[in-house]
């Protein structure tokens, strides 16, 4: 018989079935289903059912009520020739599903947790900040569906609040993306971060003047976010370095920094000058793990507010807390500092100790580093309190 909308509408069961199969004459496997649920009350489906080797498989195609025969032919042609080209619809509605349910989301949390031993805490909390923060949009989308065009929205938002920005946000999706392919999830248009544009970056050139040192420095208070930028002026340090400082890591007169915590991944012992100590010791709490933040959890948290409120009153023009070392060093060097010196101060591994240079000279500049320090904290000292510097003469480096 063939399988048409009125033998759907007027077929019945046969006598004492409750259950059966019509299947149709010309596509084999297309059938429809009547099942008695209720009494008097039977449902019609269309079917196609099909072997691979000694397997039966079974489709649903729709109900007879909602689906006319004659699309219900259509489809059940359309399943006929994968069958017959060797192909499982059954195990690609599977594989479908399986694909719909791995979301962006979904896969961020995989992979945050799968590379969380590779990364500092730094390089994390950015990762995650973008992923999780910035990337939210893509969340409910299936992995396979996130389009190049999707991402390229993505990037021209966040670059519309800085170039830099959209690139450290783009250099993560790749990487993520990345990951998804080496773990086997179907991306059928690859890595589709890798074909957008990245932004020009311009190299930040900001240098604060002497009298904006001062003015920033006067304009601040006693509170965590004042030590911690006056700290940043008298060391020269990463703001997280200082941010996330762990009183286990002062000694005596000196910040030792384990290799976890530097950019580089090398220890990094930073002198404290006189003024640089005090402002410590002004943290000093019993019992807590951190010098600086509310809650003694990992650090100080929310620069944003108070850098805020801290250029409301200053009105000092386009700068930004990572300008201070920039401003440390060019400081340094203008009360005499050698450069090889201001880069030990500052734990870079350029110039004068890198390359081939930087294998045999495993100095740590100490006593020079040292005397560097005192020296500049000398000069924030005289230059915020409006009065001559004592001059301290340099060792020989």
């Amino acid at each position: 018989m063939k399988l048409t909308q009125k033998f759907a509408d007027t077929c019945k069961l046969p006598a004492d079935k409750t259950d059966h199969l019509f299947r149709d004459d010309d596509i084999v496997n297309f059938c429809l289903r009547l099942r008695q649920s209720t009494p008097g009350e039977v449902s019609r489906t269309w079917l196609y059912r099909y072997r691979v080797g000694v397997k039966q498989y079974s489709l649903t195609i729709g109900s007879a009520k909602a689906v006319p025969a004659m699309l219900a032919r259509k489809h059940a042609g359309e399943l006929e020739a994968k069958v017959r080209l060797g192909q499982n619809p059954q195990a690609e509605k599977q594989r479908t599903r399986a694909e719909a349910s791995n979301t962006f989301g979904a896969l961020v949390d995989e992979y945050l947790d799968a590379r969380k031993a590779d990364w500092r805490h730094g390089s994390a909390r950015q990762v995650r900040q973008h992923l999780l923060r910035h990337a939210r949009s893509l969340h409910s989308l299936p992995i396979g569906t996130v389009s190049q065009r999707d991402i390229a929205l993505l990037l021209n938002r966040i670059a519309q609040g800085g170039e830099v920005a959209s690139n450290r946000l783009r250099s993560s999706l790749e990487a993520f993306f990345s990951w998804c392919l080496q773990q086997g999830h179907t991306l059928p248009a690859g890595n589709v971060v890798s074909n957008t544009a990245k932004r020009k970056e311009v190299a930040r050139s900001r240098v604060l003047s002497d009298d904006e040192i001062k003015l920033i420095w006067n304009s601040l208070g006693d509170d965590d976010y004042g030590g911690i930028i006056k700290l940043l002026i008298l060391t020269g340090q990463r703001e997280a370095e200082i941010g996330r400082l762990r009183w286990e890591e002062i000694h005596d007169d000196c910040i030792d920094l384990p290799g976890e915590r530097t950019k580089n991944g090398r220890q990094h012992i930073v002198p404290l000058s006189d003024p640089a100590k005090a402002i410590v010791e002004k943290f000093r709490m019993a019992g807590r793990t951190f010098v600086f933040g509310r809650d003694d959890r990992a650090g100080f948290a929310g620069y944003g507010p108070p850098k805020k409120k801290l250029d409301e009153r200053t009105q000092i023009p386009a700068w930004v807390v990572h300008d201070i070392r920039r401003t440390v060093a060019t400081g340094m060097g203008d009360i005499g500092v050698k450069p090889h010196i201001i880069e030990a101060v500052l734990n870079h591994v350029s110039g004068h100790k890198a390359g081939v240079a930087g294998v045999y000279n495993r100095s740590s500049y100490a006593a020079e580093k040292r005397d560097a320090l005192v020296r500049w904290g000398e000069h924030v000292n005289a230059l915020v309190q409006d009065r001559d510097a004592v001059i301290v003469p340099m060792k020989r480096a």
